[in-house]
């Protein structure tokens, strides 16, 4: 077990890194015009989180013990290629679901 004092000061650490980083932001910049190529890399942010957050999730699932499973590949594969032909994210989330189902009680 951690020990309380320990405990407190690495959320208070935490808390005064998170709101230094926002702070910089949104208090020292936020009334003036970014530039143009911060800009451009900020509009990026979104679309580089997600795959980020899905990815460990198809590769090492928690649900298979870490081991990679032919059901999540297939359903990330199919939930990619909607996504990349349609643009649609709805379309491409739903694929992904319906194959993530059908592939789980194909292979049981």
């Amino acid at each position: 077990m951690i020990d309380p004092h320990e405990l407190w000061l690495v959320i208070i650490a935490l808390g005064v890194g998170s709101f230094a980083l926002r702070f910089m932001f949104l208090g020292l910049v936020g009334r003036r015009e970014l530039p143009e190529w911060a800009l451009r890399h900020l509009r990026y942010t979104a679309v580089s989180v997600l795959p980020a957050l899905v990815a460990p999730l198809v590769v090492w699932p928690s649900a298979t013990g870490g081991q990679t499973d032919p059901a999540r590949l297939a359903a990330a594969s199919v939930a990619l290629c909607v996504g990349l032909f349609t643009g649609r994210v709805f379309a491409a989330i739903l694929s992904g679901f319906a194959t993530l189902y059908a592939m789980l009680w194909l292979v049981g």
